[in-house]
């Protein structure tokens, strides 16, 4: 007998679960705990299926009538439904935003773990939500193709926003490596629009590296009147040419005075990957008198009032601009780049340079094991440059000694020469 509404709401829980037929293939199974699921039982190609059609009183009882209908029609169509079901749960788990929000769950957790850092995640999240899903986002990740994908950045593009769409693009191929893992696409179809995005205009951080220029920068920072923290992270920001965030977040507990060395930690860093600093004699005597400014504190810089706080991101640009120096003249970020362009000029080699820069390799695995690398040298490079940064601030240009120590060639005409021996600036 075919059950009605008042038997189902008044199905009350036993024991043991238990069953109540409506026909034609359709139940109401009642479990011991008091849920109510309709079922559908059918045999496709002699061998008994079961479909679930949700819960009471979600699904009523008239609701679940319409599916078994629909279920049968389907089988008398030669259409097995359960697998018709499965199907379209594949294809909708084989969504680029499906793939993609697999992604970023990878990511948020990389975030808690402290690996990456938060405005990676709210970066990738805001471009896919902004400009791939409308377009791509429901579609199956294996059935898009490389023009509709460039069809789509071209849009970015349009607007202006060149980096964003180089980065949007770089990130759609991690999603597609992502679902090749998965199963559900066959290749990263980023590699087949290599150089048709227009390429972003580099700028660099304004940087000084004229010689006698860095020493009047040098002279200048000796004479900011401005707060202690921020004249000390002035002081050493030459000398150890970390990042500004890595610099105004060092934290006291990294920082080895006895064995001359900073071990940055790696959720510090920008790549997520532990950074040694070797501390020259210059850089520990700023550090030394900075500890009995702020050695009881956490941080080296905290900002003033908060010292739970770093001191904020711009507080080295503002006092470089009270120094006199504009953003198209030097930035916080410009001591890299001015290390960066003087040791290469000097002879120092790359790899020892990039190192010290944190330039580390795309392989994060690797990365973690060399942040010693080339250390022995680093440790004379740094004190190396340190000394000559100490003959710059004294107005007298030099070019300090060769990494192997060899001597100055001396036959070259006294122009050529100038800037191989202590001349006045």
């Amino acid at each position: 007998m075919p059950l009605t509404d008042t038997a189902v709401r008044n199905a009350r829980p036993r024991e043991r679960a238990y069953k109540l037929s409506d026909g034609r293939g359709l139940c109401l199974l009642i479990q011991p705990n008091g849920s109510k699921w309709w079922r559908f039982r059918y045999y496709w190609e002699g061998a008994e299926q079961m479909l679930s059609f949700g819960t009471y009183p979600d699904t009523p009882l008239f609701e679940a009538r319409n599916r078994r209908e629909a279920a049968r029609q389907s089988i008398a169509g030669g259409v097995d439904p359960g697998a018709a079901r499965r199907a379209k749960r594949e294809a909708k788990d084989n969504t680029f935003e499906s793939v993609a929000d697999h992604y970023l769950a990878q990511l948020e957790k990389h975030v808690r773990e402290k690996k990456r850092s938060d405005q990676t995640l709210r970066k990738a999240r805001w471009a896919l939500h902004t400009y791939i899903y409308p377009d791509l986002g429901r579609r199956p990740i294996g059935t898009i193709t490389p023009q509709e994908l460039l069809v789509t950045l071209k849009k970015i593009e349009t607007k202006g926003l060149l980096e964003t769409a180089r980065r949007t693009k770089q990130r759609c191929g991690q999603i597609f490596r992502h679902a090749v893992g998965l199963g559900h696409a066959s290749r990263d179809i980023t590699v087949d629009l290599r150089g048709l995005l227009e390429a972003p205009t580099v700028e660099h951080h304004a940087s000084v590296t004229d010689p006698a220029a860095v020493g009047a920068l040098l002279r200048a920072i000796d004479g900011y009147t401005g707060r202690d923290a921020t004249r000390f992270a002035l002081k050493l920001a030459p000398l150890v040419f970390v990042r500004p965030g890595e610099l105004r977040q060092a934290q006291w507990s990294d920082v080895d005075l006895a064995n001359a060395q900073w071990r940055i930690a790696a959720q510090r860093m920008k790549r997520k990957i532990q950074h040694l600093v070797p501390l020259s004699r210059q850089a520990l005597e700023i550090l030394r008198e900075l500890k009995a400014l702020t050695g009881d504190e956490i941080l080296l810089f905290p900002a003033q009032g908060h010292g739970s706080r770093p001191m904020s991101n711009n507080t080295l640009n503002t006092a470089l601009r009270s120094l006199g120096y504009s953003g198209a003249d030097m930035t916080a970020h410009g001591f890299r780049s001015m290390a960066s362009t003087l040791l290469n000029e000097q002879g120092w080699p790359a790899d020892a340079i990039e190192r010290q820069l944190s330039h580390c390799e795309d392989d994060e695995v690797r990365g973690a094991y060399n942040y010693a690398q080339h250390l022995p040298l680093r440790r004379r490079m740094m004190q190396v440059w340190a000394d000559y940064l100490d003959e710059l601030r004294s107005g007298r240009v030099r070019l300090p000694e060769t990494v192997l120590g060899e001597s100055r060639p001396a036959e070259r005409s006294p122009l050529q020469r100038s800037d191989l021996f202590l001349v006045e600036a």
